[in-house]
């Protein structure tokens, strides 16, 4: 029985960066853990409604229909939606996109059919937190993440830590038009293949989050949250290189971000399996006057572009409306509206 059946709902959420996993080994049973942040910049937005059939239009439209059967078939819902994807973070590129685009979908139709379930419950319905749940976790609420990895029981790994981004830092994200980072069944073989992950590069890490990186965005302290995530970027990196080419997927960016090290730039490396990558600042102006000189140092490049974004301390955010008006995110209408829950 439809509980909004003359309404549409509208979900927007931010990208996410994937720093790097800490945990790869899962000595002490928890696999996969890991830290990101949420960020502005790129986003995904779409409309659902109820209608007598399944129709979508839009970036990844037909994505996003797949995962509406998959839901509608799971909760035995009758009839069909009609979904417009406003805009898409872009696809295999290290930002999140497939489980932004699930989540969203999910959310608007659990909103529509009043099914109870939260953003893990559809996560887990539509196979998304297998490895990370940064991503959950950034639709849900944003900021500063570390998750827990995977234990023997795990549905979606939980967060075990969340701080808000400093207002004032900005992140320089390079993306290269040319690449797709490592996704599907390759991805899967990556992660089946590869040697076991030292126990004591486990612990390392682990120290860089606790010591550096959550304190430093505690504290304001670029330095110190950056050299830690550093560290976890070439270690992680230089694990991967096997499954994706060397330290970073793109040959293109990794030049950039050695040029950026060379300069003494705290915080830079690879999101996920790239091929975007990212440096931080703590100021607009900093990130801009860096946006400048790689314009100008790298462009023998034309493959890549260079984006200076926020952190987003809000996560996802949805909105309800009449059918024949037009469908505001909350943030436009300020009523109807709500955060979404973990």
């Amino acid at each position: 029985m439809l509980y909004h059946k003359n309404q549409n709902v509208t979900v927007r959420t931010p990208a996410r960066l994937h720093l790097g996993f800490v945990d790869l080994g899962g000595a002490l049973g928890r696999k996969f853990i890991s830290a990101g942040v949420t960020i502005d910049g790129f986003s995904t937005e779409l409309t659902v409604k109820a209608s007598k059939k399944f129709e979508a239009a839009g970036p990844r439209s037909g994505r996003a229909l797949d995962f509406a059967r998959e839901l509608f078939e799971k909760w035995n819902l009758d009839g069909g939606c009609t979904i417009n994807v406003h805009r898409s973070i872009p696809e295999h590129s290290g930002l999140g996109s497939g489980t932004q685009l699930a989540l969203c979908v999910g959310s608007c139709v659990a909103k529509l059919w009043d099914v109870d379930v939260d953003a893990v419950g559809i996560a887990q319905e539509l196979g998304r937190g297998a490895r990370s749940g940064i991503g959950v976790a950034a639709f849900v609420q944003g900021g500063m993440i570390v998750d827990g990895g995977r234990g023997s029981n795990t549905r979606v790994p939980p967060t075990v830590a969340r701080h808000p981004f400093p207002e004032a830092w900005r992140i320089l994200i390079i993306e290269d038009g040319s690449d797709l980072g490592l996704h599907g069944a390759p991805e899967s073989d990556a992660f089946s293949t590869l040697p076991r992950f030292s126990d004591n590069c486990a612990g390392f890490l682990s120290r860089q989050v606790l010591a550096r990186i959550l304190p430093g965005v505690i504290e304001n302290n670029l330095q110190e949250f950056g050299m830690g995530v550093r560290e976890i970027q070439q270690r992680v990196g230089d694990y991967f290189a096997p499954a994706q080419g060397g330290r970073y997927t793109s040959t293109a960016v990794a030049e950039v971000i050695e040029y950026l090290i060379e300069k003494d730039i705290p915080g830079v490396g690879q999101s996920s399996w790239g091929p975007t990558g990212f440096a931080f600042f703590d100021s607009d102006v900093a990130a801009h006057s860096m946006l400048r000189a790689l314009q100008s140092q790298f462009a023998h490049l034309p493959q890549l572009s260079y984006k200076v974004v926020q952190g987003n301390n809000k996560g996802a955010v949805m909105a309800l409306a009449e059918n024949d008006e037009k469908s505001q995110t909350s943030e436009e209408s300020g009523q109807n509206s709500g955060q979404i829950k973990g």
